[in-house]
């Protein structure tokens, strides 16, 4: 079982964590070492903080 960080609640670790499995179903590069299911991949790739939401109208990332 995958520990989900701190401050995350249930419901966004794991709609996260689906759509990173569904990136590397399709052949993204795992962030990670993988392991044989992609979904504890993306879930370790969640927990670890590789990914991360992003939310509309922030400007952190952002290219102007």
């Amino acid at each position: 079982m995958v520990k989900r960080p701190d401050g995350m609640n249930a419901f966004e670790f794991a709609v996260l964590s689906g759509l990173r499995a569904t990136q590397l179903y399709r052949g993204c590069t795992p962030r990670v070492t993988p392991s044989e299911k992609v979904a504890v991949t993306a879930q370790h790739e969640v927990a670890e903080g590789q990914i991360v939401a992003c939310v509309p109208g922030t400007t952190s990332n952002s290219v102007e």
